[in-house]
């Protein structure tokens, strides 16, 4: 008989904040194929049906209002959201027999756990970033410190702990105090059926460099750790030698003010685009416009805008540093990387890059070839050989 697993995921497509939407999706779909009986327990609006069955997989939502900007009351929405989705969540098991919870991230911890305690069965969480690693360590203060004490409680409460990479499963056991063999390494996967670009390229890319200007991409949350920072730093020095150099940054955030600021201060404003927030359809358009895209990140769990990059043909350079070693392996094969943190190794890499047309068509045809290793049917496998191991182990007790 098929495993009846419920997970639960703060956001799941329509509703996309950023990456776990696509991930949950896609683990979601992939375990359905993988023989699990998948139900998602999620949010969404009044547009919504609270339940409706997509792609093979049981979609329940509880309604909630738009979240707000702001951290500390964020937090107290979490709270509101996790109680409503623990109501939801006891209706349901009245009605299934759920045989795993399998929740990702701080964000539903508390609905998760009591739900695994209520159907009395093994509690899986995937932990995708942390809030110590986001702020540097730098947690001792409301809301990080409550949002950090979650994340401890629930990797120790957690009967198995998923992480995307295997310096995250290093991370997770010194932060949380956990032995490493508690902590499987799944990676995230990718689907390049869909990053297939719908824009006139032509047109778009002509909204930001002309035909003969290198165009560098920088896409993602617009925070300190993505270190977006250490590539404005580094591109007045790179523009002294390519003088026709272009940047887009693609994405929003807290820290987009000081990039702007910092933009002009370096007097490369005039040089580039901010152009925010922006849809899938459009990323995986800039994806094949750009002439390299850079992940100057100092704190990354996986890697997921590398590895979207190099399998829509754009060439990368990367921080050596996290779970971008993996995405990027050593050895220039598929993508280059640079010092972590050093905006003057980084300016080096991007101009070797933009003045080597050899090169740059030489890691995207290798690039093309490695990405087919994160496949989403492989990853589900996994995913549902903890589940199995984790049953067989209840089922002996």
């Amino acid at each position: 008989m098929s495993p009846r697993v419920l997970i639960l995921s703060w956001e799941y497509p329509p509703v996309v904040e950023g990456g776990l939407a696509r991930h949950v999706g896609k683990l979601a779909e992939q375990l359905v194929n993988a023989d699990v009986d998948v139900h998602v327990l999620t949010r969404g609006d009044e547009t919504m049906p609270a339940e409706e069955q997509l792609d093979g997989v049981w979609v329940h939502r509880v309604r909630e209002p738009q979240r707000p900007d702001e951290l500390g009351e964020f937090v107290t929405w979490i709270e509101h959201m996790n109680t409503d989705m623990l109501a939801v969540g006891v209706e349901l098991g009245d009605r299934y027999r759920f045989d795993l919870v399998h929740g990702h991230d701080w964000l539903v911890a508390v609905a998760g756990d009591h739900l695994a305690n209520r159907f009395r069965c093994p509690f899986v969480t995937t932990i995708h970033a942390t809030e110590y690693g986001r702020h540097q360590g730098w947690v001792d203060k409301h809301p990080q410190s409550y949002i950090h004490g979650v994340e401890q409680w629930m990797a120790n409460r957690a009967d198995r702990v998923i992480a995307c990479s295997h310096y995250m499963r290093s991370h997770v056991a010194d932060i949380y105090d956990l032995a490493e063999d508690a902590v499987r390494v799944i990676p995230n996967g990718i689907d390049a059926k869909d990053l297939q670009p719908i824009e006139d390229l032509d047109t778009l890319r002509a909204r930001f460099a002309q035909p003969s200007e290198p165009l560098v991409l920088l896409v993602g949350r617009l925070d300190y750790y993505k270190g977006f920072q250490l590539a404005l730093e580094a591109l007045p020095k790179v523009m002294g030698t390519v003088p026709d150099l272009r940047f887009l940054v693609a994405g929003s955030g807290p820290h987009e003010h000081e990039l702007k600021d910092q933009a002009s201060r370096l007097g490369i404003d005039g040089r580039g685009t901010f152009l925010g927030w922006i849809g899938d359809d459009v990323l995986h358009s800039l994806y094949r416009i750009a002439d390299l895209c850079v992940v100057p990140s100092l704190y990354e769990p996986f890697g997921l805008v590398a590895l979207e990059a190099m399998a829509s043909g754009c060439p990368c350079i990367v921080a050596d540093t996290g779970g971008l070693r993996e995405v990027v392996p050593e050895g220039g094969r598929v993508g280059l990387r640079f010092n972590g943190g050093d905006a003057e190794h980084l300016g080096v890499m991007i101009e070797h890059l933009l003045v080597d047309a050899a090169l740059r068509d030489r890691l995207v045809a290798e690039a093309s070839e490695h990405v087919l290793s994160f496949d989403w049917s492989e990853i589900a496998r996994q995913t549902a050989a903890v589940y199995d191991e984790l049953l067989r182990e209840r089922a002996r007790a």
